[in-house]
């Protein structure tokens, strides 16, 4: 069964406590994105939204680092209480280093594809690694459209995760929202990743419920 990551970087933040509160009986995650202004050119979020979190819900805390050197946060968001930290296939010249040292750490480790990496790129790791996230916008902002190449590439991913018989969590990020997660269920997601398709709508629990129905009918 599938689970809704809520992304917080489209929530209210001088409200956070009260929507995390509202759509956390609907989501199994709740998604934080990490942005060092190099890796991607905005600044955003970080260890003390972590810190804040942490002692408001009892869900899965999902880093999603934007950084270069990802390696060099895993300790400080782990201490923040950090469940799972993945970071971009792109940011390291080789991931199983960074994996071998989120391991260390404590942390589920995942690894993420921006659109024009193939997807082949991650098939060595995928027997090590927790999650494999596939962006379907360009990293770093919200409120972007749903590139719809995301579904192939979906496919694809997953038909190699079956072949090789592994737990990883197929996420896609970007976009999400409930006019496509059926088609993205569809292609394979088991995690679909929504910040301004639950936090921008008129009621961000109904919506974190719709897509919730959607994502339990992941294989």
């Amino acid at each position: 069964m599938g689970t809704v990551a809520a992304s917080i970087l489209a929530a209210d933040f001088a409200r956070l406590g009260e929507q995390v509160a509202a759509v956390e009986p609907h989501v199994g995650v709740f998604h934080v994105d990490i942005m060092d202004g190099h890796f991607v050119p905005p600044i955003a979020l970080g260890t003390v939204i972590v810190q804040s979190l942490r002692p408001v819900t009892t869900r899965t805390l999902h880093g999603h680092l934007m950084v270069d050197a990802p390696e060099s946060f895993f300790d400080e968001l782990r201490d923040a209480g950090l469940d799972v930290v993945s970071f971009h296939l792109e940011a390291v010249p080789e991931p199983a280093p960074a994996i071998a040292k989120g391991r260390a750490a404590g942390l589920r480790v995942g690894l993420t594809l921006n659109l024009e990496t193939p997807i082949e790129a991650v098939f060595p790791y995928l027997d090590s690694i927790d999650d494999v996230m596939l962006m379907s916008i360009r990293p770093g902002w919200s409120y972007q459209q749903l590139n719809a190449e995301v579904y192939e590439r979906l496919s694809a991913l997953r038909a190699e995760i079956d072949r090789l018989a592994l737990d990883v969590a197929l996420e896609i990020d970007g976009g999400v929202k409930i006019d496509n997660a059926q088609r993205a269920v569809d292609a394979g997601a088991t995690v679909l990743i929504a910040a301004s398709g639950i936090f921008a709508q008129p009621d961000p629990a109904e919506a974190a419920r719709r897509l919730a129905t959607i994502a339990e009918g992941a294989r």
